[in-house]
C-alpha cells in the first residue's frame, strides 16, 4: 500500500515594519534639516494605525522596527503595536546610518532607542534593524556594540548589491554574528547566479505584486524556510507631501507606485502566513 506524503505545513514567513516618517528616510536627507523634524506635521501615526488594522484583518502579526525619536513623540503608537500583539523592536533613536557614526555615537544611538521602546512599552526589547540596512564589511564593530547594549538579534544586513547598502558576500541565512547575537538578513533569491531582492521594500514597489508572490514563494519551497518582508508605513500614504529638490532617481524611488502598496499588501497578507520575527525564528529572549 503506497502511503502520499504528507504535504508540508505551510510556512510562517516575517513580517516586519521600519517604523520612520516620509521626512526621516536617508534619501531624503540632504534635502530635511534635522532640526526640521518636529516643525513637520508627521503622518506616522495614521500611517501605523491603517497598517495594524490591515493585520488584524488578516489574522497577520508583525515585528515593528520603532525609531525612538517617534516613540517619544508618539507613545500611544508602540503602545497599540504591544497591546495588539505584535513584536517591538528597535530601529535606532534618530534615523542615522550605523556606517555614519563613531562606535561611541552608535552606541548611544541604540542604548537611547532601546532604553526609551522599553520604558514606553514596558516589554524587553531585543531586536534591531539598522536604518538603511547600513552594517557592512567597514563597520562590523556595530555588532560588538549590539550586544553590548542588550540585543538579542539584528536584520541589519541586506545580501545584495546595491548603490546605498547591501553585503552580497554576507549569509543568506540566520547566522551567529557574535556569541548571543543572531543576525536575521532580509530574504533573496539565487538567479543569474547572484542574489535577487525578494524581501520587498523599494522592490515591492517598483515591480508587478507577482514578482514579489513568486519570490516569496519560490524561497518558501525552495529554502524550506521563512522569508523576511519589510516596508515602511509612509508607503502606503501616496498624499504625503512632496519633498522639493531630489533628483529624479531618488524621485522614482520614493514615490513609485505609492498608491499601488497597500492594495498588494492586502494580497500579500492573503497569500501567505505571517508572523513575528522573534516567534518565526524562535528568538530567546
Amino acid at each position: 500500500m503506497n502511503i502520499p506524503n504528507p504535504t508540508p505545513a505551510p510556512i510562517t514567513n516575517a513580517l516586519t515594519v521600519d517604523v520612520e516618517d516620509y521626512f526621516q528616510v536617508s534619501a531624503l536627507a540632504p534635502f530635511i534639516a534635522r532640526d526640521r523634524w518636529d516643525s513637520i506635521p508627521c503622518r506616522v501615526e495614521a500611517n501605523v494605525d491603517r497598517l495594524l488594522n490591515r493585520f488584524a484583518d488578516n489574522h497577520a502579526k508583525a515585528t515593528f522596527f520603532t525609531l525612538g525619536w517617534i516613540a517619544e513623540r508618539y507613545p500611544q503608537v508602540v503602545r497599540r503595536i504591544v497591546a495588539d500583539g505584535h513584536e517591538l523592536a528597535s530601529h535606532g533613536y534618530g534615523h542615522q546610518r550605523a556606517s555614519e557614526l563613531s562606535r561611541e555615537a552608535f552606541a548611544q544611538d541604540v542604548t537611547r532607542a532601546k532604553r526609551i521602546l522599553e520604558d514606553i512599552a514596558g516589554v524587553p526589547v531585543i531586536g534591531y534593524r539598522a536604518p538603511s540596512f547600513s552594517i557592512g564589511t567597514d563597520n562590523l564593530w556595530a555588532f560588538d556594540v549590539l550586544k553590548e547594549a542588550g540585543y538579542v538579534y539584528s536584520s541589519s544586513v541586506y545580501p545584495v548589491q546595491h548603490d546605498h547598502y547591501g553585503m552580497p558576500d554576507a549569509p543568506r541565512f540566520p547566522y551567529q554574528v557574535r556569541d548571543g547575537l543572531t543576525e536575521l538578513p532580509i530574504t533573496t533569491v539565487r538567479a543569474l547566479g547572484r542574489n535577487l531582492p525578494a524581501g520587498g521594500g523599494g522592490y515591492f514597489r517598483f515591480a508587478p505584486y507577482s514578482v514579489s508572490r513568486w519570490a516569496i514563494d519560490r524561497f518558501n519551497r525552495d529554502e524550506r524556510a521563512p522569508a523576511i518582508f519589510y516596508m515602511h508605513p509612509w508607503e502606503i500614504d501616496p498624499l504625503q507631501p512632496r519633498v522639493p529638490g531630489p533628483g529624479l532617481k531618488t524621485r522614482f524611488r520614493h514615490y513609485v507606485n505609492l498608491h499601488r502598496t497597500e492594495g498588494r499588501l492586502e494580497r500579500l497578507l492573503g497569500d501567505f502566513r505571517w508572523g513575528r520575527m522573534d516567534q518565526v525564528f524562535n528568538i530567546a529572549r
